[in-house]
């Protein structure tokens, strides 16, 4: 099975990139010969700025255009979408909702228009979240972000289209006690990316 690992932050020297690698090589260490491939938006150069002609194919008017349909693409060759990102004010960063808002467009993950009877077309993907705040857990649940990043995100996005939201993980703290543990979550993560039995949600403790 194949895993496609969405990653925005610009620097590659990141706790968010090293995050990324460390699922990748749980995955790589499984034992069923899964695959993945990480996307990192920042080195791509991934336009995120949702445009007219993005607003033109919500309305049907145009065909997709050639970048969105290419990770669209790389989304409908996996098994499991991965997005590993920073939280930028208790969501996660525009470059990353800015592929979000051009890549899951009408018609593709989801059908919907004056004359259509709305449809979820990702039923297939699993999608796993991983995200990491610098506050503590007691601010995330004291103000309730943790609560609202989920359902913005989780049910929100995910949810409306269709998809599972498998893992819905927040890593809080940067102390070097708490990155070792990160990078300990996040491998295993990956090594059982594709074990998780049906109905079983993991989520951050």
């Amino acid at each position: 099975m194949h895993a496609l690992i969405v990653v925005a932050h610009p620097d590659q020297g990141s706790l968010t990139h090293s995050v990324a690698r460390h699922l990748a090589e749980g995955i790589a260490l499984s034992d069923d010969g899964h695959s993945f491939e990480i996307a990192d938006l920042s080195a791509e150069g991934f336009a995120p700025q949702f445009t007219v002609t993005d607003l033109d194919v919500h309305r049907r008017d145009v065909p997709i255009p050639a970048d969105i349909a290419a990770e669209q693409a790389r989304i409908d060759r996996s098994d499991a979408l991965v997005l590993v990102f920073p939280v930028h004010w208790w969501s996660m960063p525009a470059l990353l909702k800015g592929w979000v808002d051009r890549v899951f467009s009408n018609g593709w993950a989801y059908d919907e228009g004056p004359d259509i009877k709305s449809v979820k077309k990702l039923r297939h993907l699993n999608v796993h979240l991983v995200g990491l705040g610098g506050a503590g857990a007691s601010t995330y649940e004291r103000h309730g972000y943790r609560d609202a990043m989920k359902t913005q995100i989780d049910h929100g996005i995910f949810d409306y289209c269709g998809a599972r939201v498998v893992t819905s993980e927040l890593l809080l703290g940067s102390e070097a006690a708490d990155v070792a543990l990160h990078l300990e979550t996040v491998r295993a993560i990956g090594r059982d990316l594709f074990n998780v039995r049906q109905g079983q949600v993991t989520q951050a403790a």
